[in-house]
């Protein structure tokens, strides 16, 4: 029997997933925004990136922009769990997303230059996390 062959993932439309009331499930929630990046630093519109961590859960579809965000409390461990699905992926991408003041055994083991790709960075009220699929900084993803 011959194998169906993989398809790549997306592309994802925006109906059913905003949910307007995320603001206030959490009121120690901080807001996490990023942009994800195709390897040329082009924007990848309609993506989904999803966070995950000590029982919570986020999900944000790109804009046009590549841009994405969540409202989600600051988990114990420091760090969320990051899913990538996007159109030409074959498989979603995993990575981490940790906090500036974390520490971890996993992150001790990435090389330190390619650490920074893996830590978000504070601008204000807000973390940033930018995701490169592949090329110059490309994000560390984990199998």
């Amino acid at each position: 029997m011959t194998p169906t062959p993989s398809q790549t993932v997306g592309p994802f439309f925006g109906f059913a997933l905003p949910f307007e009331g995320d603001a206030v499930a959490e009121p120690d929630a901080i807001r996490v925004e990023g942009q994800l990046l195709d390897g040329a630093g082009e924007p990848v519109a309609d993506a989904l990136v999803e966070a995950s961590q000590g029982g919570q859960f986020a999900r944000c579809r790109t804009d046009g922009e590549g841009a994405f965000h969540f409202l989600i409390a600051k988990p114990d461990e420091g760090f969320f769990d990051i899913v990538v699905f996007a159109r030409g992926l074959l498989r979603h991408l995993n990575t981490r997303m940790y906090f500036p003041d974390a520490e971890d055994a996993v992150l001790s083991a990435v090389a330190a230059a390619r650490r920074r790709t893996l830590v978000a960075r504070r601008e204000g009220e807000v973390l940033r996390f930018d995701i490169r699929l592949q090329g110059e900084d490309e994000t560390v993803f984990f199998a």
